[in-house]
């Protein structure tokens, strides 16, 4: 099969679908690999080693999508790469579809044969596909919530850990899945005041056995999750329903209610945020200010460190990509249910269940379609 690896062109978007050592081995099983140049570029690879293994290095995306069998992207394809695409074509990247009508529209237009590496599953349970940039997210938000809480940045003025004699931030985590274990990890070893909420006993279980008294664990209920927020210095919104919109935990007025200075990190954003007073930024510029409460809400806040993001989303992804390849597009969903899941969009029609659910399509069962 021909692949292609476009260079992302999302605002301050530096991954790449494809680092040289999953070319190398998708060249190795038998296929071409097409790379836009400079699209390794944000992780310190140059044309040339691409070239060195074999790959095709392409001066335009419009090439890239022209040609190739699959094309291999991290981000959500931008409106003009929609209009690139074409029927029976593979796009294997995130996509994020439920806060996204425009993309889903243009996706279904274009014939093409669309998965998503967020509701890809495992026979072992969780989000394989999606883990690694949540665990990357995790760790990120609270080292973008400490910058948050700087005076200059909008913030409270706090030192997360505090001082001796001086107390540390209350950071308040909504999750205990991936991106809030993570989050928990940094935030214990900064010093602060870690509050972990979520609905399920056994993840708050886990949890504690994971954690143990270095941080508290609170059952979610409206009361609960109003309460610490208005106490928060930081917030982390972890929540996750896999293929759907994120649910609002936090409130506008809850927003209203907290400390002049205090932080919201959304990592939710991707799925619309659980914040009502969320909306997406950018890594260009991303923080906004709501009733004096500082919002970071970056969509991609793993292409901030895109070096170690590609090599975590490589570990996962090379698989599929070359089981896809090998076997075709059909082939290779009828065998692997796990892979099937991820399957959103398919020559015109809605195949996971939430996005038609959330954005008003009829939906369609991947097995009876493929």
């Amino acid at each position: 099969m021909l692949i292609g690896v476009p260079k992302e062109i999302k605002n301050h978007e530096y991954r790449v679908g494809m680092a040289p050592a999953s070319v190398r081995e998708a060249i190795k099983h038998g296929h071409e690999v097409m790379v836009e140049t400079n699209a390794g570029e944000g992780i310190g690879v140059s044309d040339a080693e691409y070239a060195k293994i074999g790959a095709q290095v392409i001066d335009s995306a419009e090439e890239i999508f022209a040609r190739a069998e699959m094309v291999v992207k991290v981000k959500e394809p931008q409106a003009g790469e929609r209009a690139m695409l074409r029927e029976e074509q593979i796009l294997f990247t995130y996509l994020h579809l439920a806060p996204d009508p425009e993309q889903t529209k243009d996706l279904v237009a274009s014939g093409a044969v669309c998965i998503a590496y967020e509701t890809v599953t495992s026979p072992y349970g969780g989000l394989p596909l999606l883990a690694p940039m949540s665990k990357v997210a995790g760790r990120m938000a609270i080292q973008a919530g400490a910058y948050c809480l700087e005076h200059p940045h909008g913030g409270l003025g706090m030192l997360l850990g505090g001082v001796p004699g001086v107390d540390p931030a209350k950071v308040v985590i909504l999750g205990a899945g991936v991106v809030g274990t993570h989050a928990t990890h940094i935030a214990v070893g900064m010093g602060a005041d870690v509050w972990v909420v979520d609905r399920s006993p056994e993840a708050i279980e886990n949890h504690w056995r994971q954690f143990g008294r270095s941080t508290n664990s609170v059952f979610s209920t409206d009361d609960a999750i109003e309460r610490h927020v208005v106490e928060a210095d930081l917030v982390i919104g972890g929540v996750l329903i896999p293929g759907a919109e994120a649910p609002k935990l936090v409130t506008a007025q809850m927003v209203k209610n907290m400390k002049p200075g205090a932080v919201i990190v959304d990592v939710a954003i991707d799925q619309g945020g659980c914040c009502e007073t969320s909306r997406a930024t950018t890594h260009a510029e991303p923080t906004y200010i709501v009733d004096d409460v500082v919002h970071y809400c970056v969509a991609n806040m793993p292409g901030g460190v895109p070096r170690t993001s590609t090599y975590a989303l490589n570990n996962v992804t090379l698989p599929h990509i070359i089981e896809l390849a090998g076997k075709g597009y059909r082939q290779a969903l009828k065998d692997n249910r796990w892979l099937r899941d991820g399957l959103n969009v398919y020559q015109g029609k809605i195949t996971q269940r939430e996005v038609a659910h959330d954005l008003g399509y009829e939906y369609h069962d991947p097995e009876s379609v493929i």
